[in-house]
């Protein structure tokens, strides 16, 4: 039976270092930073191996060691998981669209696959996990979108109650995807920064677990997968770049972690890899930075149709520039247009529909292959991290039925003479 092991320590701060014990915070008290979970690497060596990993779960659960399993005993931490399935999505070779845009060896990690065809189902899993184990009995979170649906279904399946802000001018097919599970769904007037900025005054006011508030630190922690994941579906072997999008930075702040951990305990090779973030231009205040050449993160307005990215001041932004610093990777963004021609190319070429948030990753990789700035030949992993299904709207204008006719085969044959070449 494959049974975790506790390694967490504390929460540490991010600015000024100190530690604090583990709770339900998100804020350092002496500097106001914000806070992660900090992990016993020492004890985690040469005990969490590659053996260990692949006799775990076919979820993101197989990486629990490396994961904030808060200490207790062993039939409490099973008993407080909350898991829906997510995460061991497909990371698939994509040759197609490789050759369109110029590079000899893509891959799509596919999460458009986990329950609710998010990503974020990852982040939730983990997150009221943690929840439960210190004493919420209630789920709540901002979201545009795709976290309201992963927070209603899992606490859903847990039997939490769930309460969820999301602007009121959300794409209509992620508002029944959330509604459906039976929460509280309250629409505010306003950008998710309004809707967040809420969020953070309700946390102060009632007892709630706020997924993305006083739990962030290890709803946080659920991003990481995504690199393990990587790292073990390559054969244990990180990749030459990575391009992930950017709402708040913090899933790319955390896939370029998970691949620092494997090298901290020799899962893999010490290899540089180049984490990229992608952005829509109408929301882009972590590439304007990058581009500025600072750090400073200018909040802007969001007006783009990738609304599951239209965060204007990104909690996690600063680190996003650390992290492609760190690595080596570089920052872009790209039009709605841009966007939807995105979305159409994946399909076209891989046969997956992603979200708009896949049309900005996908842009932006055409984008860097087109100026050099990923290399022919790199290994290189895109992260496409929901389904379209939730956002029809954004390519609903341009595309259709290839002709209309009556029951006829004169008619059929005609009209399908007129789409064949000459």
């Amino acid at each position: 039976m494959f049974l975790p092991v506790t390694y967490v320590q504390a929460l540490q701060c991010r600015e000024c270092g100190r530690r604090v014990d583990v709770a339900a915070t998100h804020a350092c008290g002496f500097c106001f930073g914000p806070l992660e979970v900090v992990y016993d690497y020492d004890a985690m060596r040469g005990v969490v191996t590659r053996e260990r990993i692949a006799a775990g779960p076919p979820t993101l659960w197989r990486y629990a060691d490396l994961l904030p399993v808060l200490d207790g005993p062993a039939d409490a931490r099973d008993a407080a998981r909350v898991d829906l399935g997510a995460g061991f999505t497909p990371l698939v070779p994509a040759p197609r669209l490789g050759a369109t845009i110029g590079l000899d060896d893509l891959w799509i990690k596919n999460d458009t696959l986990n329950p609710t065809g998010a990503f974020k189902d990852r982040v939730v899993s983990v997150a009221l996990t943690a929840a439960r184990r210190l004493g919420f009995d209630t789920a709540a979170c901002a979201s545009t979108g795709n976290l309201a649906q992963s927070v209603a279904a899992h606490a859903a399946a847990s039997g939490m109650r769930a309460i969820v802000l999301v602007p009121s001018d959300l794409e209509q097919a992620k508002i029944l995807a959330t509604a459906v599970y039976g929460p509280t769904l309250v629409a505010v007037k306003g950008t998710y920064d309004d809707v967040n900025r809420l969020c953070g005054e309700l946390a102060d006011a009632y007892g709630w677990a706020f997924v993305n508030v006083n739990v962030r630190p290890f709803y946080a922690e659920g991003s990481k997968t995504i690199g393990f994941e990587i790292a073990e579906q390559l054969g244990w072997r990180l990749p030459d770049q990575v391009v992930a999008p950017m709402a708040s930075g913090a899933m790319l702040v955390k896939i370029e972690k998970a691949f620092r951990e494997l090298i901290n305990l020799e899962l893999v090779d010490d290899r540089t890899c180049r984490v990229s973030g992608a952005q829509a231009s109408g929301c882009s205040p972590i590439t304007a930075a990058y581009k500025r050449g600072g750090d400073a993160i200018l909040p802007v307005r969001p007006d783009t149709i990738a609304k599951s990215l239209a965060i204007g001041d990104p909690a996690d932004g600063y680190y996003a520039l650390e992290a492609v610093d760190r690595s080596g990777g570089v920052m872009e963004d790209v039009s709605d247009p841009e966007i939807i021609d995105g979305i159409k190319l994946l399909a076209r070429t891989e046969g997956i529909f992603g979200e708009t948030a896949a049309g900005v990753t996908i842009a932006v990789l055409h984008k860097l292959a087109a100026q050099g700035r990923i290399g022919r030949g790199d290994r290189t992993v895109a992260v496409i991290s929901g389904t379209g299904l939730k956002t029809t709207d954004a390519v609903a204008p341009t595309v259709g039925p290839t002709f209309e006719i009556t029951a006829s085969l004169d008619e059929f044959q005609a009209a399908l003479s007129l789409q064949e070449p000459a």
